[in-house]
């Protein structure tokens, strides 16, 4: 948090300048940009609330809900009465999922604002969500005492109509034909028989059960493989990547390095293709767990009402229990370490430490699977606070020194947005890859993919832009609060 000093007019009216042209960076989509503009008017003048929350909503729209947060905090410290204080800061509440926080300031938006119509519609709908959550916290079934949804599923019994001209397994093998023929139906926006996306997402789960929390992954000298980072069901972006780099094979493998779904309203087509090439060639295709591969972002950033629309409401346990198997860590050719998210709150952690975790469960709030799924690299050296408000952030040092200590050469992560696709940071020793480009179509970026070649591992990275897409906007699916605050 800046200190804030005494101004003179002059700062004032200089910080006054660069929060227009921060303004116009935030509107041209340029948030980290205006973040940065921003904190030179703080800088200047740390006396204005409206810094402080105006540089809250660009954090918000980098996800960075920690700091939006903070900065929404001070903003309310300097002007206990300027709501739009509150309504930052609620809404950086609602995006981590932490609804009574955030039903508390919108209650306090309406105190300051009795006759704002907009602000009684946002209230209403945050305590419709809030109540919605507790109602589902009070029914839910202890982990212990849940039957598995997958065990109760038998979709040999389920009817396939006459008249759906849609792809169709024959018998129990997933085949290219059919994957090819999926591909083409979900490209036209038609829909998978739910019979077969039965098949699909049951037989994925009985071999993702099976692996470990952290797989080992061995390429042939001589022979290829590619990782990529987040997609967001960004389904035509995916499709690209495959006319860029070829369709998953034995001879070509990935790495779908997690956060398959959500933000992108065409999560359902992303999950249901990577998971049939996972049925069709298991050493083809392999997935990493996100954050986003979880209960609480599927209820806010728009999967779980995918589902509901698109295949059914039972469908919404089958994917929340097969999510739950997912690995959390890849080793390629014992060099390459590659997670979601990132590193440890402590030195020590090996390799055999991340293997023992017990990763069938809802992602905790703290702990090694945590920091796996949602920390960030940071330029400066040791660790710091998440910008994110969950996990943490990790230097160079603690980078070169995880690497050193296991044995390996380079650390891959995803989860961040990146102007070009990806970053290479850390002295080389860190690569953000993330490919989901123009992300929520309005962030700009590049996506890219990374090939490693064995022997050598050298990172070979593609970058490309976004494709069009039918005119679905992102989080069409997501709860209506949550648009409200976007």
């Amino acid at each position: 948090m800046a200190n804030i000093v005494p101004t003179s007019n002059g700062s004032i009216e200089k910080a006054e300048e660069i929060k227009i042209l921060a303004n116009e960076a935030f509107k041209a989509n340029k948030f980290s940009h205006s973040i940065d503009l921003y904190s030179e008017a703080i800088n200047l003048n740390g006396h204005n609330a409206v810094y402080w929350a105006n540089r809250a909503f660009a954090h918000t729209k980098l996800e960075e809900y920690g700091c939006a947060v903070q900065d929404a905090t001070k903003a309310i410290e300097i002007n206990p009465k300027y709501s739009k204080g509150y309504y930052r800061r609620g809404a950086a509440y609602l995006s981590m999922g932490k609804f009574k926080e955030a039903l508390k300031d919108f209650q306090q938006v309406k105190r300051i604002c009795p006759n704002d119509p907009d602000a009684a519609r946002k209230l209403r709908e945050c305590e419709k969500a809030y109540q919605k959550i507790r109602f589902e916290e009070a029914i839910a079934v202890q982990d212990s005492q849940r039957h598995s949804v997958a065990d109760s599923i038998d979709y040999h019994s389920i009817e396939v109509e006459a008249q759906y001209n849609g792809a169709r397994i024959e018998g129990e093998v997933v085949t290219l034909q059919f994957v090819k023929k999926m591909l083409d139906d979900f490209k036209n926006q038609k829909c998978l028989h739910k019979r077969y996306a039965y098949q699909i997402i049951l037989q994925a789960r009985e071999m993702l059960r099976a692996m470990s929390s952290l797989v080992d992954i061995t390429i042939p000298d001589g022979h290829h493989f590619t990782v990529c980072g987040d997609v967001h069901g960004q389904f035509y972006d995916l499709l690209n990547i495959f006319e860029l780099n070829g369709l998953p094979s034995e001879e070509n493998p990935y790495l779908f390095n997690g956060d398959f779904v959500d933000r992108g309203s065409f999560s359902v087509e992303v999950i249901l293709t990577l998971f049939a090439f996972k049925c069709m060639a298991p050493s083809a295709m392999h997935l990493a767990r996100g954050n986003h591969e979880s209960k609480n972002m599927n209820k806010i950033y728009g999967f779980e009402g995918e589902v509901k629309s698109k295949l059914s409401e039972a469908f919404v346990e089958l994917f929340a229990e097969v999510f739950c198997c997912l690995p959390l860590a890849h080793v390629i050719n014992d060099k390459v370490f590659v997670v979601h998210g990132g590193l440890f709150s402590v030195d020590g952690v090996k390799l055999s430490d991340i293997r023992a975790i017990d990763r069938f469960c809802e992602p905790p709030e703290e702990g090694l699977m945590c920091e796996i799924l949602w920390s960030d690299p940071q330029p400066q050296y040791g660790r710091g606070p998440s910008k994110r408000g969950v996990g943490l952030s990790f230097g160079e040092d603690v980078t070169k020194r995880f690497l050193q200590e296991n044995n390996l050469d380079l650390l891959v992560r995803s989860h961040e947005v990146k102007d070009e696709g990806y970053e290479i940071e850390h002295d080389g020793k860190l690569i953000t890859v993330f490919s989901a480009p123009n992300y929520c179509d309005q962030m700009g970026n590049k996506g890219a993919f990374i090939r490693f070649k064995a022997p050598h591992l050298k990172p070979d990275i593609v970058t490309f832009p976004s494709v069009p897409h039918p005119n679905v906007m992102p989080m069409a699916y997501a709860n209506n609060f949550l648009r409200l605050f976007s």
